[in-house]
């Protein structure tokens, strides 16, 4: 029998400790530089986020597609992550009856400016994707994009993601993949010469601390409560250094390889090393 001393803690209690650190720092991170902010102007008007939301999808030009936007009047639609509010606003244009969260405040009031100069009443909220604050069986869609891996449970997310399905609803969710070739230029940089192994190095080095990545087959033991689970494999504008380089990349190499690198040949040859898996998955 195991007895705990006065003062100490339980396995489960040291994890749960861990995983709340986590999320904190986490929620730091986002809300010290929202995703997307970096192609929003300082001034943060209509026009700003306008030009904003062309940026993102000139960048990602397969988010309508796979996210549905059109096909989503009347539908109940729950967005995991919606930072400053691009695609949730494509949502409400779309006359879905859409409800957002973040775990970052700040990207939430970012959103909210947004969707209220274009002239519509968001429901958006600060929420944790690992705890979601809604009844079972709510919505038609839950939309995720490029979010639950950075979470400490992502699991738990899908999880949740599935419990707030109504049966026969829809879960479309990007998730970062591995191998890949951000991953391999990431290693380039901070791992081979650490001795780290590229899944590690990406864990260390993209974006939010702890970010995971994912085999397809992982993906779809993730997704096994799911059927007519589906995965597309697509590029990222860091596979192809089609994104801003952010402050960590600005050496004189650096903006050569910028220049430099060969688009139509990763294009034409390197498919199966894309960063982004475009999953769906529809609750029985």
């Amino acid at each position: 029998m195991c007895v705990l001393l006065s003062g100490s803690k339980s396995p489960s209690q040291m994890a749960s400790a861990q995983s709340s650190q986590l999320k904190d720092e986490v929620q730091d991170f986002w809300n010290a530089e929202p995703c997307g902010s970096r192609y929003l102007e300082a001034a943060e008007d209509f026009e700003a986020f306008e030009a904003h939301l062309r940026s993102r999808y000139a960048l990602e030009p397969h988010i309508p597609q796979f996210a549905k936007f059109s096909s989503a009047r009347d539908l109940r639609v729950l967005e995991i992550g919606a930072g400053i509010g691009a695609d949730y606003l494509e949502w409400l244009r779309a006359g879905a009856d859409a409800t957002g969260i973040d775990l970052s405040a700040i990207s939430i009031e970012r959103a909210k400016r947004r969707c209220v100069l274009a002239g519509y009443e968001p429901d958006l909220r600060v929420a944790d994707a690992e705890r979601l604050p809604f009844a079972a069986d709510t919505f038609d869609v839950v939309y995720s994009y490029g979010v639950m891996h950075h979470t400490p449970q992502p699991a738990q997310c899908l999880a949740e993601a599935w419990r707030v399905l109504k049966p026969g609803g829809e879960a479309r969710i990007m998730l970062y993949h591995h191998p890949s070739l951000t991953g391999m230029m990431l290693w380039l940089r901070y791992g081979a010469w650490r001795g780290k192994s590229m899944r590690r190095t990406v864990f260390d080095h993209l974006e939010s601390p702890e970010t995971k990545t994912y085999t397809k087959a992982e993906v779809r033991a993730l997704m096994q409560g799911f059927e007519s689970v589906d995965i597309q494999q697509v590029f990222s504008p860091g596979d192809l250094l089609l994104n801003a380089p952010s402050a960590r990349f600005q050496s004189a190499v650096c903006r050569l390889a910028w220049k430099l690198y060969p688009r139509f040949l990763v294009r034409k040859f390197s498919g199966p090393w894309g960063l982004f898996l475009l999953i769906s998955g529809r609750k029985p």
